[in-house]
């Protein structure tokens, strides 16, 4: 074993899932540049970025939230999510979901998914909802091994051939 190195799977768990998540504002600037991050990600699987409807009073509580993920002090991960009328009462859209590609494989965007849910399910909201793409397949597969189903196409790219809408009902 390489010298450093923990031999308990305990104690390498707990230091990959060491990430600390903290609510902050759409234009704070370690979002700005997450947020820029993941549109250049949709550009190389799309060919453009989101253009879905997005403003920053959006992300604001109780109607909705925008967090980044830190690990040791440094911005590597985003998740936000806001209310939506236009499906079922209560529900909430994720937007925003990304980590840093050095990040990724350490559970992160799986615990920001669960921190997305438990925060809308503390402000009242009743379903999670998200529109991804079938270029994201890690992201359909996380989604779906945390109880997501696809459901009816909504948004912007509700008739988009790559859409694919997706929600899971949160507890009370």
């Amino acid at each position: 074993m390489p010298r450093g190195r923990s031999s308990s799977p305990y104690e390498v768990i707990s230091r990959l899932l060491a990430v600390e998540i903290r609510v902050v504002k759409y234009g704070h600037p370690d979002a700005v540049r997450l947020v820029a991050e993941v549109q250049e990600e949709y550009v190389r699987r799309y060919g453009s970025g989101d253009a879905a409807e997005i403003a920053e009073d959006h992300f604001e509580l109780p109607s909705g939230l925008f967090a980044v993920g830190y690990l040791e002090g440094e911005a590597i991960a985003t998740g936000a999510w806001r209310a939506l009328t236009t499906l079922e009462p209560g529900d909430a859209e994720i937007k925003r979901m990304y980590v840093r590609e050095e990040a990724r494989g350490r559970g992160l965007a799986r615990e920001m998914l669960r921190f997305l849910e438990r925060t809308a399910s503390e402000q009242g909201r009743t379903r999670m909802v998200l529109e991804t793409g079938d270029r994201q397949p890690e992201a359909v597969a996380l989604y779906k091994s945390e109880g997501y189903v696809t459901i009816p196409g909504f948004g912007h790219y509700k008739d988009h051939p790559a859409s694919i809408s997706l929600g899971k009902k949160l507890s009370a």
